[in-house]
C-alpha cells in the first residue's frame, strides 16, 4: 500500500525525518511492506546549511501544498502558534498528523486529541519525548495492561550533562552550563531546559498516555537546576546520593503528584548512573514491576527515527482500516493532581557555629511533624565549604518522609530564626527502589 507522507518545518529534526524517509525507504518496505512515500516538505527559508540536502523537487515554502498532497502530515514546525494552525487544518482536512511537539502537546493537547477523535484520525507524538527512547508506545501497548503506579524520568539531555559535570568534574554550575554551551548541548538561551520547562512539557505528556487523562500544565511543579550549589552536589555524593533533575509522576491512591525539580537519589540506582546527554525513564507497572528506558533523547537521528516509528504505526493502520485511539477514550475521572507530596528532604542552613543552635532548628521541624534522620558531621561539612574556622557554617540535615505543606511551613519559622542565615537550601530525596 502507498502512503504519502509531508513534512511542514525542516530544521534539525526535520531534515534529519526526511533522510532516514528518503534513504532507508527500501528498508521499510521489506520490513513492513508499506510504500511511505515522501512527497513534500515545507520551510521558510531553502538557504540554510542542513546536513542533509533535500531534493528540490520535495522543496516548497508552502504548508498547504503538504497537507494536500498527503496522507499523514508531520509538524516539525515547534512553538505553538503555526506549529498547532498547521496541525488543526490537517486534521480538518482529514489528514492524519505526526508530531514531535511537546510544548504544543502539553499545554494544548486535549483540544488537538479531541478534534481528531472528532475526525476519526491518528496523532502520533512518540518523538515528543524521549527523542528515540520508544517510551509512549511502550505505555501505550507493551504495558497497556497493568496500571501505571510511576514514572520516574531524565528527560532532558542538557540538564542531565550539566549535573554530571559538577558531579564528575567538580563544576560550578556556570562553568558547565558554559561548557555544555561550547559543546552544543544548551541553546544560547537554556531557559527552557535548566529551569525545567522542558521536563515538565515531557512528563505531563506521559502523565497524559499513562492515565488517560490530561492533566493542566498549569498543574506541575516545577524548579529548575539554575540555584544548584557545587557544595550541595558534593554533600550529597558524601551522602550516597547522585542529584538528578528528576520528572515526576507518581499514583497514589487517587491522587497524581506531577513535579520536576532537582532531586537526589542513591548513587547505586541505574537513574543515578545516567550521566550526560543521555535520557532514561523508569514506569513501574502493577503487575510488570519496574522497567526502565534508556537511550539519547535528543538530536537529528534519534528523534527523526521516533517520528519514522509513528509514521509506519499510522500506516499499517491506514492499511488495515484501524479505528484511531487517542489518550482520552478511557479516561480515569476520579484522579486529580496533589500538591502535597510525600518525600524525604535533604536540607542545609547557614548557622552559627555554637551550642544550641540545632536543637531549636530540631524543634521547629519537630512542631510541625517532621523528624530528623541524620545529620552530617560538622568537620567534614566545614571542610568541603571551606568554612574551617569561621562563625557561619553550613548545616546540613536529612529528614524523615514528610508532606511538602509540612515541609514548606516549617521552612518559612525556620528561616525567621534570628541565627539562620540566607535562604536555606532544600531538595527532595527519593528512595524507594528507582
Amino acid at each position: 500500500m502507498r502512503v504519502r507522507v509531508g513534512i511542514v518545518g525542516c530544521g534539525t529534526v526535520g531534515t534529519g525525518t526526511a533522510e532516514l524517509l528518503l534513504k532507508n525507504g527500501h528498508l521499510i518496505r521489506k520490513k513492513t511492506g508499506l510504500d511511505i512515500v515522501l512527497t513534500k516538505v515545507a520551510d521558510v527559508d531553502w538557504e540554510r546549511p542542513r546536513s542533509f540536502e533535500v531534493p528540490h523537487h520535495l522543496r516548497t515554502t508552502h504548508y498547504t501544498e503538504v497537507i494536500e498532497e498527503s496522507d499523514i502530515v508531520v509538524e516539525l514546525v515547534g512553538g505553538k502558534g503555526f506549529a498547532k494552525q498547521v496541525i488543526l487544518e490537517a486534521l480538518e482536512k482529514g489528514k492524519h498528523v505526526v508530531t514531535a511537539n511537546k510544548h504544543l502537546l502539553a499545554e494544548d493537547g486535549k483540544e488537538i486529541f479531541l478534534k481528531a477523535q472528532e475526525k476519526g484520525l491518528w496523532i502520533g507524538f512518540e518523538a515528543s519525548v524521549g527523542g528515540g527512547i520508544p517510551i509512549v508506545k511502550a505505555l501505550r501497548e507493551g504495558l497497556s495492561a497493568n496500571r501505571i503506579l510511576n514514572i520516574y524520568g531524565i528527560l532532558n539531555g542538557t540538564t542531565n550533562y550539566i549535573l554530571t559535570r559538577m558531579l564528575e568534574e567538580d563544576m560550578t554550575f556556570d562553568e558547565a552550563l558554559a561548557e555544555a554551551k561550547r559543546m552544543g548541548y544548551a541553546e544560547a538561551d537554556p531557559s527552557l531546559d535548566i529551569d525545567g520547562w522542558d521536563s515538565a512539557h515531557k512528563i505531563t505528556i506521559l502523565a497524559t498516555v499513562a492515565f488517560g487523562k490530561f492533566f493542566p500544565f498549569g498543574s506541575v511543579h516545577v524548579e529548575g537546576i539554575r540555584q544548584v550549589d557545587l557544595l550541595d552536589v558534593e554533600l550529597g555524593k558524601e551522602l550516597g546520593y547522585t542529584l538528578k533533575l528528576l520528572a515526576i509522576c507518581k499514583r497514589v491512591d487517587s491522587e497524581v503528584e506531577l513535579r520536576v525539580h532537582p532531586t537526589f537519589i542513591p548513587s547505586e540506582e541505574q537513574l543515578a548512573k545516567v550521566s550526560d546527554v543521555f535520557n532514561a525513564v523508569m514506569v513501574e507497572g502493577d503487575f510488570v514491576g519496574k522497567t526502565m528506558f534508556y537511550g539519547r533523547g535528543a538530536g537529528s537521528h534519534p528523534t527523526a527515527s521516533a517520528v519514522v516509528a509513528d509514521i509506519i504505526d499510522i500506516a499499517r493502520n491506514i492499511a488495515g482500516g484501524i479505528r484511531a485511539l487517542h489518550p482520552f477514550y478511557w479516561e480515569e475521572e476520579e484522579l486529580h493532581i496533589s500538591s502535597n507530596f510525600y518525600s524525604r528532604y535533604y536540607l542545609r542552613l547557614d548557622v552559627p557555629d555554637r551550642p544550641g543552635v540545632l536543637a531549636k532548628v530540631a524543634q521547629v521541624l519537630g512542631d510541625n511533624g517532621i523528624s530528623i534522620a541524620s545529620v552530617l558531621q560538622k568537620e567534614k561539612v566545614c571542610r568541603m565549604a571551606g568554612r574551617e574556622g569561621q562563625s557561619v557554617i553550613p548545616l546540613v540535615l536529612l529528614t524523615h518522609k514528610a508532606y511538602e505543606k509540612q515541609m514548606r511551613k516549617a521552612i518559612e519559622e525556620i528561616k525567621n530564626l534570628p541565627m539562620v542565615e540566607g535562604h536555606p537550601v532544600l531538595i527532595r530525596v527519593e528512595e524507594e527502589k528507582l
